[in-house]
């Protein structure tokens, strides 16, 4: 088996923090990154264990190689860190949208670059992409389009560094994450009578849907919706 650590970029809240404590339970070396490099290490900190916190940007595409310098090797990496944009082609915001795209498209690709060579051959890497590619809304322009380049992004991803396995994750509401948790109870109302478990997805469910990805040695090149099945309806 590899021996290594596991990195989540962008694992000082949300989904990605819950992960990076599951996986410090295990007791394996784990790195979490964020923009602010001493607030990383202090939700590091708190996490305990074996847990390291790094300053990191994706949207910096130059800085990347440096900020990993001295990560390494690696069992897993999580690109987890996302950017919420809210955009429409009639106000169009070209610095947010570029942002954006530069963190998902460019960042997450030469964050797997600087890292290829310290992976193994039975390492796994996780990118986290989000169901507004199949079921956009108004304002999510870049974020539907991003989305679905990370789709895309796992199936070549997998081909070229085959036997290193690429898989994605795609969340839809995630009732008690911050970005949704605030939102007017009728919001998430019209949103959880239209999924068929009767409740909404939860930071647990996805964490725990995201280690399966990690772990699963036959898992590979799949983009995983996890959601209660609201797509269906």
């Amino acid at each position: 088996m590899s021996q290594g650590c596991s990195i989540i970029v962008g694992g000082t809240s949300g989904i990605g923090l819950r992960m990076a404590e599951i996986l410090a339970k295990r007791g394996g070396e784990v790195i979490i990154t964020g923009r602010d490099a001493a607030r990383t290490q202090g939700i590091a900190a708190k996490i305990g264990g074996n847990v390291k916190g790094l300053g990191l940007d994706l949207a910096v595409p130059s800085a990347i190689a440096g900020a990993l310098a001295g990560v390494g090797p690696v069992k897993n990496l999580v690109l987890a860190a996302i950017e919420r944009d809210d955009n429409t082609v009639k106000n169009f915001n070209i610095e947010r949208a570029t942002r954006l795209v530069t963190l998902k498209m460019v960042g997450y690709t030469e964050a797997i670059h600087t890292l290829v060579p310290r992976l193994s051959n039975d390492s796994a890497i996780l990118l986290f992409g989000g169901l507004a590619k199949e079921r956009p809304y108004p304002g999510s322009t870049t974020v539907t389009t991003v989305n679905g380049g990370v789709s895309s992004m796992i199936r070549t991803l997998a081909v070229e560094l085959a036997p290193i396995r690429v898989n994605a994750i795609h969340p839809g509401i995630v009732g008690d994450t911050p970005a949704w948790s605030g939102k007017p109870p009728e919001v998430l109302e019209r949103v959880r009578v239209r999924t068929p478990i009767g409740r909404l997805s939860t930071t647990e469910d996805v964490a725990n849907a995201a280690i399966f990805l990690l772990d699963n040695g036959s898992v590979n090149g799949i983009n995983l919706p996890v959601d209660g099945g609201w797509l269906l309806l």
